[in-house]
């Protein structure tokens, strides 16, 4: 199995780097994995309490979860993967059963902040996008899809987003093997990985 780690900040646009190599792989060999789906589950705080955590910060990942579930995928055994609501910023408590392929995709702003997760990728890329593209691209998908205000989502930008992009994820680009700008000029960089990929699987 080959594990792919795609880090990055906020709206830099990962999915669609996961989706550019997915479209261009045999079906049903990838399988993706989302950092969001393993925040803390927060069931026992209240939804008012639940709102002021710093969902930028490590902490907020459940990473011995995350670890658990790579190392049963790498022993060829199904994962249950947690869903989770950005909307009640809790889990639901569902599930959705993950099963092994050829190559895991793992995706998320922090996955490489957590050394021992950082160390199961076999390829690690870090997706760049400029902070003001980032920010425009944070404020439509929050107010679209997440049910946010404006005010919301600037306050949580400057307050935490901002800080926690400076201390823990673009110093992760210095582990990087490959560093993918977010504009046109991108295919390049999909094309190594999509061959690199390629090659792992033949």
């Amino acid at each position: 199995m080959l594990i792919i780690g795609i880090a990055g900040g906020t709206g830099c646009g990962k999915t669609t780097v996961v989706n550019q190599i997915l479209n261009e792989l045999p079906e049903g060999e990838v399988g993706v994995i989302s950092q969001d789906s393993y925040y803390m589950d927060t069931t026992h705080l209240s939804y008012e309490e639940r709102v002021k955590i710093n969902f930028d910060h490590p902490r907020s990942i459940d990473f011995k979860l995350l670890e658990k579930h790579l190392k049963a995928l790498r022993k060829n055994q199904a994962i249950e993967q947690p869903v989770y609501s950005f909307v009640k910023h809790n889990r639901t408590g569902d599930t959705i059963k993950t099963l092994p392929r050829k190559v895991m995709i793992v995706e998320g702003i922090l996955i490489m902040s957590h050394p021992e997760i950082r160390e199961m990728f076999d390829i690690k890329i870090f997706v760049h996008a400029d902070s003001d593209e980032r920010l425009i691209r944070r404020l439509k998908r929050d107010i679209t899809e997440r049910g946010r205000d404006i005010n919301e989502v600037l306050t949580r930008y400057q307050t935490t987003l901002k800080p926690m992009h400076q201390q823990f994820i673009e110093p992760m680009k210095e582990y990087a093997d490959i560093i993918i700008p977010n504009n046109k000029y991108n295919t390049v960089a999909v094309d190594i990985v999509k061959t690199i990929i390629n090659e792992k699987l033949q």
